[in-house]
């Protein structure tokens, strides 16, 4: 079953766990690929100081700002693209960093693997648009645990355990 927009209209906090062993699904040359989402990261509005709009609304952010159910796709350390489902409702800026698949570890790998790029930012997840997220049912085990470099972000945030990894992953 293919994740629609009402899926992503829940929050970024209950979607971060959920997508766990969820399918990845891209739209390549070479055909469709599907891999197993293992690792994930929540980024919850702009209380949470490690999401990128904590500090309000920009012309970086604004995708983050609509209604869940569509790619933030961002250039990371000026050399890696960084895939995020973008969760929840509209003027509530969330998202869901796409950590890992199964055989892809680490965010910048998984999108020049599965050459994913800004052109995606700010299009809906779904077959038409060439990323979307299947459903086959299967049921992951899961740790949580801190997110991953974001020094920057305040303390509170810093040790809040919004990171999930697949068990035996």
């Amino acid at each position: 079953m293919i994740l629609d927009e009402k899926y992503f209209s829940s929050p970024a906090t209950l979607l971060a766990h959920d997508l766990i062993g969820k399918l990845l699904c891209v739209k390549t040359d070479d055909g469709i690929i599907k891999k197993r989402i293992t690792e994930t990261e929540c980024y919850f509005g702009e209380e949470d100081s490690a999401c990128h709009a904590h500090k309000g609304r920009t012309k970086r952010t604004e995708t983050l700002y609509h209604k869940g159910g569509i790619a933030y796709v961002y250039l990371c350390y000026g050399m890696y693209e960084l895939l995020n489902f973008v969760t929840g409702d509209e003027d509530h800026p969330e998202a869901v960093l796409i950590r890992g698949v199964e055989g892809i570890s680490g965010p910048g790998r998984l999108t020049r693997q599965l050459k994913i790029t800004r052109e995606s930012n700010g299009k809906p997840l779904d077959e038409a648009h060439g990323i979307w997220v299947e459903d086959d049912g299967k049921k992951c085990e899961y740790t949580a645990s801190q997110r991953i470099g974001i020094a920057y972000a305040d303390e509170k945030d810093r040790l809040v355990e919004w990171r999930y990894v697949m068990k035996n992953s």
